[in-house]
């Protein structure tokens, strides 16, 4: 079995360290995986994308064009690819920042308050983990334990202090999903 993932939205909202995390994550449950970003010519406020794929095989192409899910943290990021998912496929949405319905009745949908919920755990920085822990709840193919084990380990040194609301945040996201 495989999925493809597509998780985006403008530079900056942590997409490229998310579809990172995703792929450690995988690759901690013993899955084969392949990460590509994609960004657009601004550094920051741009678009930003990653192609994950997680897959029990190995992996043919790198490439995603008809992903089974994507996180859309923008409205761009939505009319670009929620017209690409495959049919039964899931999209998990910032409903913070996208405020029209989607627009396909053959996708399974979730939308994410990330920016409220950020917010609320004190960093909007963290809305990129919310998203993250609703997307894995809702789609179950890496488990959140596995994506946590890798935040414990790659946040080290200073950085360590922000493991907990790292960890918080995915779990508000699984609420979400749950």
């Amino acid at each position: 079995m495989q999925k493809e993932y597509i998780l985006s939205g403008f530079g900056g909202q942590g997409l490229m360290l998310a579809g990172v995390l995703l792929s450690e994550a995988g690759i901690l449950e013993g899955k084969n995986v392949s990460w590509i970003p994609s960004y657009g010519p601004e550094m920051r406020g741009g678009t930003a994308n990653c192609a994950v794929v997680v897959s029990e095989e190995p992996i043919g192409s790198p490439i995603v064009d008809n992903p089974d899910t994507v996180i859309a943290m923008n409205l761009p990021s939505m009319d670009k690819f929620e017209p690409m998912i495959k049919k039964g496929g899931l999209m998990v949405f910032n409903s913070s920042l996208i405020k029209r319905a989607p627009k396909r009745d053959d996708l399974r949908y979730v939308a994410v308050p990330a920016n409220e919920i950020a917010e609320a755990l004190g960093s909007e920085k963290v809305a990129n983990m919310v998203m993250l822990g609703a997307m894995l709840k809702a789609d179950g193919w890496v488990t959140t334990g596995s994506l946590g084990k890798v935040i414990e380990k790659k946040m080290t040194g200073s950085k360590a202090k922000f493991v907990p609301l790292n960890l918080e945040a995915i779990k508000k996201g699984e609420e979400i999903a749950g």
